[in-house]
């Protein structure tokens, strides 16, 4: 990793692995209402993630090639619940970490999620859990995601590298560096190991991310109040450079991409949208 440019991405240990169907299901449901996550605390953070490299820099080990998309569809039983995608079985039994996909057109976002037990062990490793300087898509481990979409954390909040040659989430550039770009490209596609969702961009913040920020968005998970909702949203529309006519009301469930801004020290880019509301659908937003 280049230690001259390199970025802090705050985090600290914990345990929130993705909980499968049928183990005790309505207990844990139960605790995740009940309870807020755990507050990253600034003292604890160790894990650092790189800015982008050279487009000739070649990863520090090679991956093992596989392409996830074309693995065979496996209808037998791993173990996991029966009610998951083949495409989801598949991956499960290849990282027990996998826990869906994300892709968004227009762009070279179109990566498998992983979450594991912290959010430092994904930042140089790959799917196939073999050191890679890309890293991983990952999901923050506090976050809630798993079989009912109603119960998934209200603000879901995934990590990947700026890298220059537009791996992970560095090809989310184009939406700075051309402020029209979003209009053709406005939906994040989000699959879970049970099913889809997609989301529609409303903001496009550049914001500081050192441990002395106002705005300290990687820990704001859920909202309990709406006047921590409300927060968030101002703070998203402030910081986004360009102004985009989606309406958004507390009670939506969010996501929010965070990636190294490398132009300016302990910044982030981040791109952050609402579900779609029930009856909505991409043509909703045709003349937005």
């Amino acid at each position: 990793m280049d230690s001259k440019k390199t970025k802090k991405l705050w985090a600290t240990a914990g345990i929130c692995g993705v909980v499968l169907v049928a183990l005790t299901a309505g207990l844990l449901l139960l605790n995740h209402k009940n309870s807020a996550p755990e507050e990253i605390i600034p003292a604890d953070i160790s894990a650092e993630i790189p800015e982008t490299v050279p487009t000739n820099s070649a990863p520090e080990a090679e991956q093992e090639e596989f392409n996830l998309k074309n693995l065979a569809i496996q209808e037998g039983n791993f173990g996991l619940s029966p009610s998951m995608t083949g495409m989801a079985k598949s991956m499960r039994e290849y990282n027990q970490d996998s826990i869906g996909w994300i892709r968004i057109a227009g762009t070279q976002v179109d990566n498998p999620i992983v979450q594991g037990d912290d959010d430092a062990y994904y930042l140089d490793m790959g799917f196939d859990k073999k050191s890679y300087r890309a890293g991983t898509v990952f999901l923050d481990f506090r976050n809630y995601f798993d079989y009912d979409a109603s119960t998934w954390s209200d603000n879901l909040i995934l990590y990947g590298h700026n890298m220059a040659n537009n791996e992970m989430f560095g090809s989310l550039r184009r939406y700075r560096q051309d402020l029209n770009y979003y209009k053709n490209n406005q939906f994040i596609e989000l699959d879970s190991n049970y099913e889809h969702a997609t989301y529609v961009i409303f903001a496009l913040p550049i914001t500081y991310g050192g441990a002395d920020a106002e705005w300290t968005y990687w820990n704001k998970l859920e909202f309990p109040e709406q006047a921590d909702f409300d927060d968030y949203i101002n703070h998203a529309r402030e910081k986004s450079l360009v102004d985009i006519n989606v309406d958004v009301q507390y009670g939506d469930k969010l996501i929010t991409l965070s990636t190294c801004y490398s132009d300016e020290d302990d910044s982030r880019f981040l791109v952050i949208g609402r579900k779609l509301r029930e009856g909505e659908t991409v043509e909703t937003f045709a003349n937005s």
